[in-house]
């Protein structure tokens, strides 16, 4: 079938590909380095116990038929490995049969993770990452022209993506429309960056400019993915370029990368490519399976499409346990005050009006007014996430807050691993609490004559200081 393949695009499938690989990396780093904390047997939200309330439809994967911290591990290490593979282009040495295994099993494998991840991986960009990863194993390789149907279903992925997004706004909060919320936004975002306080104290004017431009990409752009080539190309172009400016003035994970990744199979790659080499029509298994999974994906698609032009539009939601076709969305409302969770501790055994509290470090979320915010992304720091959650309302945090606290109290390893300061290196601290302060950017001249970043002012209790548990007492010994 000659409509079935398109010549011109096999330096774009090989740029989509290597760059997915990528984003693959970094999930499955993501995933080995901070499980055991979160969600490892003894973690903070157990697996073994959602797996045992939760039925197996309800989320499908490896960990049904046997989980144990080492199996886990062994998974994403496995994604690791296969990962720095097919970014050095191991699926261009095998038959076509074998390079859509390679991409088949890194799907298998973080789908296993997800179904598993439970609040922590409760981003939209995990399902994103499903879908397109799914998307990838119908592409093929050297053997054969990429699919047409397969490009198309892309950039119907990349549609749904960016004009969900820009509809979750219009029908969200107002300061959208009033072109104001990124006179917020850079401040109460989720993760600041490193350029995040300068995009802040940029003129006014400027951000309405930011919020019209973002207006634009979003609610109109999209539609010319379906024209024809340079104009699709072009469109594609100016998500990346969009998507480029999110990633400088913050941190959200890899959505912006895979948004851009996704947009490059879009783009026309033709003049760079040179002529396309003589190959053979592709095998007819390969168009059986190309078309029937385009049907499916199109099936599967009715429920998000009519989310789209719903006036209760939800984001970030999957129709289907497989996570094969999304809704998106980020930012529907803008807080206008940040609000930061900051954990403190004490060595002391009784607290009084003098008890020296000692704070710890995150990562990545704002805690000392005077380091400056870090770029973390692609790379993703799931308990910093969470906690700017918690700071919105505790019910965020109820499943897991509790948890994170009892192995501070105990020291625990793992969760401190998660920390970038631990104020009490040579044992647990008797007492942690936590409280809320308000976080605001300082200005310029404070920023020059103190070094801080930000301004901090206490707002209220969030948990009252928790004692370390009193150990038990071997069997036999009187007190």
């Amino acid at each position: 079938m000659q409509w079935f393949t398109a010549d011109g695009y096999e330096l774009s499938r090989t740029v989509f590909q290597r760059a997915l690989a990528t984003v693959y990396l970094v999930a499955f780093l993501s995933a080995a380095l901070q499980f055991r904390a979160l969600i490892g047997t003894r973690g903070m939200l157990p697996v073994p116990e959602l797996l045992r309330r939760t039925p197996w439809r309800a989320a499908p994967g490896l960990f049904r038929l046997h989980y144990s911290d080492r199996f886990f591990a062994a998974v994403a290490w496995t994604g690791t490995a296969l990962s720095l593979a097919l970014i050095a282009g191991a699926d261009g040495h095998v038959p076509l049969w074998a390079a859509m295994l390679l991409w088949a099993v890194p799907w298998v494998l973080y789908l296993s993770i997800v179904q598993v991840g439970q609040v922590w991986y409760g981003f939209g960009w995990e399902s994103l990452l499903l879908e397109t990863g799914f998307l990838a194993v119908l592409l093929g390789n050297a053997d054969t022209a990429p699919p047409v149907l397969v490009l198309w279903l892309l950039r119907w992925l990349l549609f749904r993506l960016e004009f969900g997004a820009g509809l979750i706004k219009m029908r969200g909060d107002a300061c959208w429309r009033r072109l104001t919320c990124l006179d917020f936004h850079h401040e109460t975002q989720p993760m600041p960056g490193p350029l995040s306080w300068f995009f802040h104290h940029l003129p006014r004017p400027v951000h309405r400019v930011e919020v019209a431009a973002n207006h634009v990409t979003q609610l109109v752009v999209p539609f010319l993915l379906f024209t024809p080539q340079p104009v699709a190309g072009a469109a594609a172009g100016l998500m990346v370029l969009t998507q480029l400016w999110l990633v400088l003035s913050g941190n959200f994970a890899w959505l912006n990368w895979l948004t851009i990744v996704i947009a490059l199979s879009a783009i026309d790659w033709t003049p760079w490519a040179g002529p396309p080499p003589a190959r053979p029509a592709p095998p007819l298994w390969y168009e059986v399976v190309v078309v029937a999974a385009t049907v499916l994906v199109v099936a599967l698609s009715y429920r998000p499409a009519r989310n789209l032009v719903s006036r209760r539009q939800v984001m970030n939601r999957s129709f289907d346990p497989l996570h094969l076709v999304n809704t998106y969305g980020a930012f529907g409302s803008i807080s206008r005050t940040r609000l930061e969770v900051v954990v403190e501790g004490t060595d002391e055994a009784v607290i009084h009006e003098g008890t020296r509290w000692r704070e710890y470090g995150f990562r990545g979320k704002p805690g000392d007014p005077r380091r400056m915010p870090r770029q973390f992304a692609p790379y993703h720091l799931r308990l910093d996430w969470m906690m700017w959650f918690a700071a919105l309302s505790p019910a965020y945090a109820r499943s897991w807050f509790g948890p994170f606290v009892e192995r501070l109290l105990r020291g625990d390893r793992d969760t401190l691993r998660l920390l970038r300061h631990n104020p009490f290196p040579n044992g647990p601290p008797a007492h942690v609490r936590a409280r809320v302060f308000r976080y605001e950017f300082t200005d310029r001249h404070e920023l020059r004559t103190t070094g801080r970043w930000w301004r901090r002012t206490y707002v209220r209790d969030f948990m009252r200081p928790v004692a370390r548990p009193v150990p038990l007492r071997p069997p036999g010994r009187q007190p």
